[in-house]
């Protein structure tokens, strides 16, 4: 199993991502299609760099992908089991609501998750690292620039970037 794969880099991921969209005290990050969504505009950089230019909109300074994220066989081969759900994400959320990190809400339809204090902590803690803290910008990115419905992110994904969203074998995002 490479690095990235680990069940704590995906934790660490998502805390960071919670921490821009899910403050301890906040309505929370409603949903999980706007979860699986952002999530994957947060690790698949090529297809936010072109959602980015679709707005007139640009990274933050140091938070651009790299060449090789620009080049990366993932970006071109998005592998999802069940449509817009990673198969990861309910034992993921389900871990950080265990190790109270984060606990669930009433969202205005479904669920939302919001981070706990110690998950803002850890969050906190998280993004001050070297190792995260380009995740940490880009996540502040998303939420400035794409905070919108799960259905309007979906939306907008599946019209701007239809390779992206073609069903294959594996099924589409």
């Amino acid at each position: 199993m490479r690095a990235d794969e680990s069940m704590e880099y995906h934790l660490a991921r998502l805390l960071i991502l919670l921490s821009s969209f899910g403050a301890p005290g906040s309505k929370g990050l409603d949903g999980l299609t706007k979860l699986a969504k952002l999530d994957f505009l947060l690790r698949y950089p090529s297809f936010t760099d072109r959602l980015l230019s679709l707005r007139n909109a640009s990274w933050p300074l140091g938070c651009e992908p790299t060449d090789d994220e620009l080049e990366a066989v993932e970006s071109q081969s998005i592998r999802y089991k069940y449509g817009p759900w990673d198969n990861r994400y309910y034992p993921l959320l389900g871990r950080l609501v265990g190790y109270g990190l984060a606990e669930t809400v009433k969202g205005r339809e479904t669920v939302a998750i919001r981070l706990t204090s110690k998950g803002a902590a850890l969050a906190d803690q998280l993004a001050r690292s070297e190792e995260w803290q380009v995740t940490a910008g880009r996540s502040e990115m998303l939420s400035s620039k794409f905070n919108l419905q799960g259905t309007r992110l979906r939306k907008m994904i599946y019209e701007s970037l239809p390779e992206a969203t073609e069903t294959s074998s594996l099924g589409g995002i």
